[in-house]
């Protein structure tokens, strides 16, 4: 299984916290339990970061995405798969500094043409590139909180 697969099961995972949030700790702990069969501890770890900061801290990235939104739009109102992407990116972009900015803006858009529709993926495409031009900006803000 490939990193691309791991951000899956982190979108799917994501998804499925949004739409049950009482299934929370478990049904991460259930994904990464079958995922250590299929993949390497790294990846899992990945996972595991991920998720849980779905989990945790939305309220952590979802002021930053909204800065980003188009003026008559907010995070709850975007679907709840783009939501869950952006999100997850999100976490990636701010969290996992030794992953390539453009790798991780590649795979939501990729992600977003996989689970959800081409005029989303070329919105999370839009937000994305306009969030990693302030990106120093917003890690030295977060830092600070």
């Amino acid at each position: 299984m490939s990193r691309r697969q791991v951000r899956e099961k982190a979108l799917q995972t994501l998804y499925q916290l949004e739409l049950n949030p009482d299934a929370g700790r478990s049904t991460i702990d259930h994904t990464a339990h079958g995922l250590k069969k299929e993949v390497r501890e790294e990846d899992v770890a990945f996972f595991l970061r991920l998720t849980q900061r779905g989990l945790e801290k939305p309220y952590q990235v979802d002021p930053i995405i909204q800065r980003y939104l188009k003026e008559d739009w907010t995070v709850p109102r975007l679907s709840t798969i783009d939501r869950s992407i952006l999100r997850l990116a999100a976490f990636e972009l701010l969290f996992e500094p030794d992953i390539p900015e453009g790798v991780t803006l590649n795979e939501a858009v990729e992600l977003a043409k996989r689970f959800s529709t081409g005029e989303s993926a070329r919105y999370i495409n839009g937000v994305l590139g306009t969030l990693v031009k302030d990106l120093d900006s917003i890690q030295k803000e977060i830092a600070g909180e």
